[in-house]
């Protein structure tokens, strides 16, 4: 995975909510084709770092290199168009809509989008209620939903913000199952996820944040003999 190209490259990214400032200088790197995960204890600063990354946050300062190009400045439809897309842990589904309206809302932003057909086969569950409105899906087909609507977009980096939230493991697995077939399609994928047993399933890399700022940084390889401060990091 070293010989892959840096997709993107966050160095010193500072971060305020009004006058709350948030991160405090955080640096990490998301290689083409890597499932790299973020990790932390609530408040952490995982969320906020992703949606500085896709130009979501008022105030930003620092660098954001998407494929070479600075981002710090653009808006967040232009961050979008360059190929970001981010998948909220509110997963933002529209209760009026049914799956299908649910799933062509975005616009495509850029050629290389999945088509319906194959984002039904990855979530075979959303093709079978595809006329139901997004008020009637469970937790886990408004999460399939929320990722299938990024799918269409023709983002390369996706980042998923808590996707295995309050799901029931048989989802998390599929989620699971999705994103291994996901990288395999030549996806980037950027995850916060609090199940550190299901990201370890899934990513390459780990970066443990703590108060606004990447504290350790490891590989999936180096899982067993990083345990020990994971428990202190995390309280797993």
């Amino acid at each position: 995975m070293d010989e892959a190209r840096v997709l993107l490259e966050v160095k010193d990214l500072q971060a305020w909510y009004g006058e709350s400032h948030i991160l405090h200088g955080v640096d990490f790197r998301v290689r083409e084709g890597e499932v790299v995960t973020l990790l932390g204890r609530n408040g952490a600063g995982k969320t906020t770092t992703l949606k500085s990354v896709m130009g979501m946050i008022g105030k930003r300062t620092g660098s954001v290199q998407f494929d070479g190009q600075q981002t710090i400045g653009m808006t967040s439809d232009r961050i979008a168009h360059l190929g970001l897309a981010i998948c909220p842990e509110e997963r933002g589904i529209f209760a009026s809509l049914n799956v299908m309206e649910n799933l062509m809302l975005p616009p495509q932003v850029r050629p290389g989008g999945l088509p319906v057909e194959q984002i039904f086969e990855l979530f075979p569950n959303l093709k079978e209620r595809i006329s139901s409105q997004g008020t009637k899906l469970s937790g886990g087909e408004q999460q399939m939903l929320a990722i299938g609507r990024i799918l269409r977009t023709g983002a390369r980096l996706l980042m998923l913000d808590e996707p295995t939230e309050g799901l029931a493991p048989v989802i998390i697995q599929q989620i699971g199952r999705t994103i291994a077939r996901l990288k395999q399609e030549g996806f980037t994928i950027l995850l916060v996820e609090q199940n550190f047993r299901f990201a370890s399933t899934v990513a390459d890399r780990f970066y443990v944040m703590e108060h606004g700022r990447v504290i350790d940084a490891f590989a999936n390889a180096d899982l067993d003999a990083n345990m020990g401060k994971l428990h202190e990091y995390l309280g797993v």
